[in-house]
Formats: C-alpha cells, structure tokens, sequence
C-alpha cells in the first residue's frame, strides 16, 4: 500500500520569514538585505539539521554582534511565519485520509520552532500517522539517511512512499533513496500528479 508522506513548510503552512522581522523594518527589501547578510538561510539550516537556539545566537554574535539580538527574536516571533495554511494541500491530504492512505509528515524543522507549528496548528499530529521532524533526528532532507529512518520507523519499503516536497534537491534526494516523489508548486498540480498516479 501507498504510504504517502508530505513536507509541510510551503507545502502544508507557508513560510514567510520576513514576518518575524517587519516589526523593526520599514520593507521587506531592507528585511531581505539583512537576511542576506547574516546567510539566513544557510543558519537556519543548521537549527533544521540540530543546532540549539543558544549555539544559532552564538554564531550570529561572533559575526554580526548588531544583529544578535534581533536574530534571537526570530525564534521569538517564528508564529508569525507560518500563520498561512495552504488550504488546497490540506483538502488533499483530507481526502487521501478519507481513501485510508497511510499519511506521514517528513519536515526540515528546527527542534525549538516545531512546538509553535504544532501550537498553531494542532491538526498537523492528527492528520498525520507519524511525523519526522529533522531538528529531533539531527539529520536533514536531502540527505538519503532521513528518508530511509521514515522507511524504518513506518515500516514501509522505498518504493511504496510518495512524497511531495517544494525543494527540487529534496525531491532528487527521495527518488535517489528509491521513492516516488512530485515535486510541488501548488495543489492544482499536485491533485493533477495524484490523480494521474490512480491515488485519486
């Protein structure tokens, strides 16, 4: 059987980082000019892969003492970047539930910001079988390590998982892992893949 395992952050739950900044800003063009400055991406990636809060602050202020505390204050306001719901993916994942797939969840997700998501939207540990969460496991997607411990602790072989992420390198790391995988940029198209595959 079909085990059908979705990303969440802009898959599921939008995520708009810049929110977590507009309360100090005047535009989202000065918000983007820090995050690239500090390489936000690349240091939230760290607190996806494990990395603690006090250890990601630590890292800002040996680089950017004048931004430590601002940066600090994202952990802080992380609610805010994912208050939006992606409401089509959720009807689809909602009508899979109704069919009787298995449903699990596979995140890139830091360990201190996961409890907010699961705070906002509380629906996230019901609709899903299991949820993989990297900050818990210290690895990350694309990494074939992460995708082999869902395998192991759904009990499902490779080529029974389905998943749908928004990063083309994590959709390359599922089907290098043996998976079937659709890479995402809207429910439209996602329904159209389900669809096609005979899963809806």
């Amino acid at each position: 059987m079909t085990l059908i395992v979705f990303d969440i952050g802009n898959v599921l739950l939008r995520w708009d980082p810049q929110a977590a900044f507009r309360h100090a800003f005047a535009s989202d063009a000065e918000i983007d000019a820090l995050l690239d400055e500090v390489g936000f991406y690349d240091w939230n990636y760290e607190q996806d892969r494990g990395r603690p809060r006090a250890e990601a602050v630590a890292a800002i202020a040996a680089r950017w003492p004048e931004h430590a505390a601002l940066m600090n204050g994202y952990f802080d306001r992380f609610g805010l970047t994912i208050r939006d719901r992606i409401q089509g993916s959720w009807d689809i994942a909602a009508n899979l539930k109704v069919r009787a797939y298995r449903l699990w969840a596979l995140t890139n997700f830091s360990a201190d910001t996961w409890p907010e998501a699961r705070h906002l939207h509380p629906d996230l540990t019901t609709l899903f079988e299991g949820i993989v969460v990297s900050g818990h496991e210290r690895m990350v997607k694309p990494d074939r390590e992460i995708f082999d411990l869902l395998c192991t602790r759904a009990d499902a072989a490779p080529e029974q998982c389905y998943f749908i992420d928004d990063s083309a390198s994590n959709v390359a790391g599922a089907r290098a892992a043996g998976w079937q995988a659709h890479h995402f940029t809207g429910p439209e198209g996602l329904h159209a893949d389900l669809r096609d595959r005979g899963l809806l």
